[in-house]
């Protein structure tokens, strides 16, 4: 009788293993998203790697999937036809060969431009539409959608008909019950993870309110002092994980990208180990996965 009820033991752990094997890339990041014990870092690469590419393009997607990150960000814009594509700007002129507002072409106009690289030379690279965009991560990646909630009636269809709607990040400032008014029949799936400024002391009692709807992550952007970070960061223990963007400094107490190059460990690390930040948006994804596979942070 105990060897049968060890063989059940067995079989059952067996069993839950080849369950998680079988699970695709993007559903087991969402897992360690949706779980507040997460002891891994998350990397989120802002605009794909734009570095090696032009922004926000297919090339850019596949290179920063290659490279290990968890979640890539990228931008939405709608054109005139209701055609959604993948560009920060709401004009062509900074990032393509075209010029004009996005919402006043039709995107059999926009095709015919090629993106510019990050020294605004011309590429041989299209501009990509959403659909394009969520085929290349279907299964691989979670996306950030930045900018959705503006057409997020357009994106829904998108998202089953690919069959993505478990990959998507939406994120915003609006309060929990304005979110649940206008996004509550999506949100099964679709993760939406509130911003909040913790620059105050009322701060905190904002962040107490989004904390009633119990998001999986909270964004949190400060300029400097980190005291109401640190309140924040003890609030959200166990109960949801941490997003900083590293972007620039006052996104993140100085702690930006560009410091961490100069200072990995007092940068990166005191967002980690101090503040208790588990997902972190860079502009540098290469290098910021070779600093979390150093400390076992990152897979």
């Amino acid at each position: 009788m105990k060897k049968y009820g060890l063989f059940i033991v067995i079989a059952a752990f067996l069993c839950a293993c080849t369950q998680n094997n079988n699970l695709s890339r993007a559903e087991q990041i969402r897992e360690d998203l949706l779980n507040p014990d997460c002891k891994r870092v998350l990397v989120a690469s802002h605009r794909a790697d734009w570095r090696g590419w032009p922004e926000n393009s297919l090339p850019a997607i596949e290179s920063a999937i290659n490279m290990g990150v968890d979640i890539v960000e990228l931008d939405l814009q709608c054109t005139a036809d209701s055609q959604l594509i993948i560009m920060h700007d709401s004009k062509l002129d900074r990032t393509t060969t075209g010029k004009g507002r996005i919402a006043e072409l039709t995107l059999d106009s926009i095709r015919h431009f090629r993106l510019k690289n990050g020294v605004n030379i011309r590429t041989r690279h299209e501009i990509p539409t959403l659909r394009e965009a969520l085929m290349l991560c279907k299964g691989r990646v979670l996306v950030n959608l930045d900018k959705a909630d503006r057409y997020f009636d357009l994106v829904v269809p998108l998202l089953e008909e690919t069959g993505t709607t478990r990959q998507i990040i939406m994120k915003g400032r609006k309060q929990a019950a304005e979110v649940q008014d206008l996004y509550g029949k999506y949100l099964g799936d679709v993760i939406y993870m509130p911003i909040v400024d913790m620059n105050k002391p009322e701060n905190v009692e904002q962040f107490k309110k989004h904390q009633q709807s119990n998001p999986c992550a909270f964004e949190l952007c400060w300029r400097d002092d980190d005291q109401y970070v640190r309140e924040a960061s003890v609030l959200a223990r166990g109960k949801s994980l941490l997003w900083v963007n590293c972007l620039w400094d006052t996104l993140c107490g100085g702690h930006e990208d560009d410091e961490a190059v100069k200072d990995a460990d007092a940068n990166y690390g005191y967002l980690i180990d101090e503040l208790g930040f588990r997902i972190i948006q860079t502009d540098r994804p290469e290098y910021l996965i070779t600093y979390l596979k150093k400390h076992n942070l990152h897979d």
